[in-house]
């Protein structure tokens, strides 16, 4: 299972062409998009 997590980002990796760092930037940043949208939708009630 590891392993295949291991596989699937070294393919995104060569499909972006970016490094582990830019990997790190994008679930940094996914992960706050995803944080905003459920406060706006679950926690505010707007």
């Amino acid at each position: 299972m590891i392993q295949m997590h291991k596989n699937q980002i070294e393919w995104f990796k060569s499909k972006l062409g970016v490094s582990d760092y830019g990997i790190a930037w994008i679930a940094f940043i996914k992960g706050l998009i995803f944080g905003f949208l459920l406060n706006h939708f679950f926690i505010t009630g707007s």
